[in-house]
C-alpha cells in the first residue's frame, strides 16, 4: 500500500474559541478512529502557529537562518496525517473525510 499525506490548511489569524473548536476536535477524534480500525491511519499531528518556524537555507555553503515561515500567505500548513491507502482514489476518500472533520482545505500527495 502507498502512503499519502493529507495536508491540512487553515486561515492566519486567531485559533477559534472552544464553541468553534470543539465539535471540530469530536469530529476528527472519531475519523482518526475510523482511519485506525480501517488500518488507514499512519501518523497525524497538529502544527503550532507558522511564526514558531525556523527555515534553514544552503547558499554558496554558507548555511542561514530565518525565523518565521518560507512564503507569506493568508493560510498556513496547520496539520498532517499520514494514511496508507490501495490507490490515489482511496486517499481522497480519506481526504474527503478529514476535510468535512477540520471544515479546512486538505491537500493529497502520494509519498515516492
Amino acid at each position: 500500500m502507498k502512503k499519502y499525506l493529507l495536508s491540512v490548511y487553515q486561515p492566519d489569524g486567531p485559533i477559534p474559541g472552544p464553541e468553534v473548536l470543539g465539535p471540530i476536535m469530536t469530529a476528527l477524534t472519531a475519523l482518526n478512529e475510523e482511519m485506525r480500525a480501517k488500518g488507514a491511519w499512519v501518523f497525524d499531528g497538529g502544527l503550532f502557529p507558522p511564526d514558531t518556524a525556523t527555515v534553514i537555507r544552503v547558499r554558496d555553503d554558507e548555511v542561514g537562518m530565518t525565523d518565521g515561515p518560507y512564503v507569506e500567505g493568508k493560510e498556513h500548513l496547520g496539520g498532517l496525517t499520514i494514511v496508507q491507502a490501495a490507490d490515489l482514489d482511496e486517499a481522497l476518500v480519506w481526504g474527503r473525510k478529514l476535510a468535512a472533520a477540520t471544515t479546512l482545505p486538505i491537500e493529497v500527495r502520494p509519498f515516492q
